[in-house]
């Protein structure tokens, strides 16, 4: 019996087997017209990767509106419940637990993905990035400011999708608010210069987050809703730190409290920030003494970083990202310290089996 802190037995809102999870990550192989997870494609690969204590599936748009990446599948149709109740139940049965990751882009997105309208975001201003099209990468546009209608509109998306994860089996759902897509977007200044009730004020900024968790809360129960954060993103997604960045994402966490969620997932600086000013560097270590619930953090976690950030008490589940690419089998290999495969980039966000379910299990 291993006494690594990774392979534990984790017990608070949610129960895990142990403290590995696998990280939310798009891969791009729902490629086909309706957006569709399939048993043959994402069954397997979640399947292959159950022994995780807890699988984050890749972010899963909760509208047409909300799409921003090419063959990503999605939450909001008949079609799309039933292929994911193909992969939960592959899961199920290998006896993982599997969360689904619910996801709008907001302007991370193209007019390409919406017949020519727009893409959403609380103001009109161009994130000045790319967009993974049909096409090909192409430049961001200018997106439209968000009506008060359209907030609402999406309220109720983000609640039809976690109804609808309730149908399709998942554990429970994930809100994708992070990494520069839509709720990230209504938190910081950069991307968000409203002068209404959803703008200016901390409290504001953050409004349409908490809106959408309370209409969530309404049809899952709230120890089955999970969220993710990335406070130190800067320099990326359009995104730039201000000083009231920090104290924004300190505002939410000390007011989840009052929730009762499975847990808080946050990352890690994605690039080196020691010289950005207002950022923190160390994410775990800032934000644990602000939440009583369950932590989760990612971002560039080895077996030793990972043991020992739980074993400092400022985490409470690690959660790998790119080694589950390429270790269907990380559990084990962690138990029995072997090494690890290492990922063939050139497939990351490709179609069909290659560098997708075709890695092989070495412990067996």
């Amino acid at each position: 019996m291993s006494t690594q802190a990774l392979l534990t037995p984790y017990h608070k809102n949610i129960s895990l087997k142990n403290r590995v999870a696998m990280a939310p990550m798009t891969r791009s192989r729902a490629d086909n017209e309706a957006h569709v997870a399939t048993d043959e494609l994402q069954g397997l690969y979640y399947e292959q990767r159950a022994s995780a204590g807890l699988i984050i599936t890749e972010g899963s748009q909760v509208s047409e509106n909300a799409v921003g990446y090419i063959h990503t599948p999605g939450i909001y149709s008949d079609a799309q419940v039933e292929g994911w109740k193909k992969v939960t139940k592959r899961v199920h049965d290998k006896g993982g637990k599997i969360f689904i990751q619910l996801w709008h882009v907001g302007r991370i997105s193209h007019p390409d993905f919406h017949h020519g309208e727009l893409p959403l975001s609380p103001s009109a201003i161009n994130p000045n990035a790319k967009s993974f099209t049909p096409e090909g990468f192409k430049e961001t546009v200018t997106p439209k400011a968000m009506t008060i209608e359209d907030i609402k509109t999406t309220i109720n998306d983000f609640k039809n999708a976690a109804a609808n994860a309730v149908k399709a089996g998942f554990d429970g759902v994930e809100i994708h608010s992070s990494n520069g897509y839509l709720f990230h977007q209504f938190f910081t200044g950069c991307s968000n210069k409203r002068t209404d009730n959803y703008g200016g004020s901390i409290e504001n900024k953050t409004r349409f987050f908490f809106e959408v968790l309370d209409a969530m809360k309404e049809v899952i129960p709230q120890e089955k809703i999970g969220v993710r954060f990335n406070p130190s993103m800067n320099g990326m997604f359009g995104i730039t730190l201000d000083e009231q960045t920090i104290p924004t994402f300190e505002y939410i966490i000390k007011k989840l409290n009052d929730y009762n969620l499975a847990y808080v997932h946050l990352s890690e600086p994605f690039t080196d920030v020691s010289e950005v000013p207002f950022a923190v560097t160390e994410i775990a270590k800032h934000f644990r003494p602000l939440y009583n619930g369950t932590l989760i953090i990612n971002t560039a976690f080895d077996q030793e970083k990972g043991n020992k950030v739980i074993e400092e008490g400022h985490a409470d589940i690690v959660a790998y990202g790119k080694p589950y690419i390429s270790n269907p089998d990380l559990v084990a290999r962690f138990e029995r310290n072997l090494d690890l495969a290492v990922w063939d980039e050139t497939t990351f966000y490709t179609t069909g089996v290659k560098g997708y379910t075709d890695y092989p299990n070495a412990s067996k």
